[in-house]
């Protein structure tokens, strides 16, 4: 009898010890350091215009919803950071959930210039984004929403 209770112990132990809170932690927190960088990486190229930075990052079937409630797609949204002029243009408050092989990450973006369609904005939003890990290994932004606020 004792012989078979080991080896059930010895597996629930092991299946326990592959799901403790310090290592789930510890690899979460990566997660969470990565896509901070990657949100950092996109803001500052919308901010100098550099969409091919941006372009990787968003997955092929992209989809925005802006602070107006308007929706489209990756190119649209990389076209509008092309040409772009900024006094300012910045995101604060970034806070990442990871759920398995997907992520939410929100924020605040505040931005005063042209943007690359020639609209002027002068505006502070809130932001979400939806991070997946893909196939390959790599994380892409699927979707983005806006919302505008009142400027901090």
């Amino acid at each position: 009898m004792k012989l078979r209770i080991v080896p059930v112990a010895t597996a629930c132990l092991a299946v326990f010890s592959a799901v403790l809170p310090l290592r789930a932690h510890d690899k979460v927190a990566d997660v969470q350091k990565y896509i901070i960088g990657l949100e950092h990486r996109w803001a500052e190229a919308q901010r100098d215009g550099k969409a091919d930075i941006v372009a990787p990052m968003l997955a092929k079937s992209f989809v925005n919803t802006d602070a107006d409630g308007e929706t489209y797609g990756k190119e649209r949204l990389l076209a509008n950071l092309k040409g772009g002029k900024w006094e300012y243009n910045t995101i604060s408050d970034v806070k990442v959930s990871v759920y398995g092989n997907s992520a939410i990450a929100t924020g605040r973006w505040t931005g005063k210039g042209i943007d690359g369609d020639g609209t002027k904005i002068d505006r502070s939003e809130r932001w979400t984004d939806t991070w997946v890990r893909m196939p390959d290994r790599e994380r892409q932004c699927v979707a983005s929403q806006q919302t505008s606020t009142p400027k901090p």
